[in-house]
């Protein structure tokens, strides 16, 4: 009898589970994006979100949290209502954030649950044309390399792939640029495109609106092959700087605790929403290609960037400005 009981308890969860699943959602979605309007993050986050809403028939809201290098709003995503209804928008620099923020009062690998891979744009070396005088890599080099500490570069906070991106570029060229730590890529942008600052080291699906509107200029993408959209634009190699690759990405999560059957449902909404024309081309603007990785493959991906970025930290000697 006991044992029937049990079966027939498990059943009924089973069941309540997946009437859960089927039910969701039945108010809206909220994405937190942990940088402020303008950025990379954001680049990606609102395409997503609207397209979503159209899926789910609901409203999917994107709540900028931007500070800290993108940790202000992960934090608040690590503490909120495991219930399905807020996910996280993370990306590169959350991988970079434990090598470089010491007291993180969350972690990106035991406080989340991977949901889906979005997007993978390089890196995009920009600069100020009228504030730095050169047209391609080599000129720049050359340049900054006769003007050692003059040059300086914005990134979207201490800790981001635009900061250690700029570091790894000063190692490799040899130079003495200036870092100049920003609340968020929008607002690094909006200074560079005012002349306010004279290059940056910036994911491109932030950077691809200002450079197909020539308020900047770019030098090269951080790639081994040129990016979707953008074929113009040389590898760094093939500008003359050779093994400098730096990717970025952004992906969804899930607070800790959300149940599987969500976490499974929206995972698969992402890939829906990824295969439509109306995101494949808006990508494509961005520079990105669309990933293909599995829940789990993105989970050992997270997992391996944090080490892999743990190592660079090091062999650089970053520090917080």
């Amino acid at each position: 009898m006991m044992f029937k009981r049990a079966l027939l308890l498990l059943a009924g969860l089973a069941f309540s589970a997946t009437c859960a699943a089927q039910a969701w959602p039945d108010r809206p979605v909220t994405i937190i994006v942990p940088f402020p309007a303008g950025g990379g993050t954001d680049a990606f986050a609102r395409p997503l979100s609207a397209q979503l809403s159209k899926q789910l028939g609901k409203t999917v809201i994107v709540d900028n949290r931007g500070g800290a290098g993108g940790t202000l709003g992960a934090s608040v995503a690590s503490k909120a209502q495991p219930d399905g209804y807020t996910f996280f928008m993370g990306a590169a620099h959350h991988a970079i954030a434990p090598s470089i923020y010491p007291k993180l009062d969350y972690d990106i690998l035991k406080d989340f649950i991977p949901v889906a891979l979005v997007a993978t744009p390089p890196q995009v070396i920009v600069v100020n044309a009228q504030q730095v005088p050169v047209n391609d890599l080599k000129s720049f080099v050359e340049y900054a390399q006769k003007n050692p500490g003059k040059v300086n570069f914005a990134s979207a906070g201490n800790g981001t792939s635009h900061h250690l991106a700029g570091e790894l570029f000063k190692i490799q060229t040899k130079t003495q640029l200036t870092h100049i730590p920003y609340r968020g890529a929008g607002p690094a942008l909006q200074d560079l495109v005012a002349g306010q600052v004279h290059m940056m080291f910036d994911g491109l699906g932030s950077s691809a609106s200002h450079l197909k509107g020539g308020r900047i200029k770019a030098l090269a993408v951080a790639s081994s092959k040129r990016a979707p959209g953008f074929p113009d634009i040389p590898t760094a190699a093939e500008a003359g700087v050779p093994d400098y690759e730096v990717s970025t990405w952004y992906g969804l999560f899930a607070p800790k605790g959300t149940p599987p059957e969500l976490v499974e449902r929206m995972s698969a909404e992402v890939r829906k929403a990824l295969a439509s024309p109306e995101l494949q081309a808006s990508w494509t603007n961005a520079g990105s290609e669309v990933p293909t990785m599995s829940r789990d493959e993105f989970g050992k991906f997270v997992a391996s960037d944090v080490s892999r970025w743990n190592k660079v930290v090091k062999t650089a000697n970053v520090k917080l400005d």
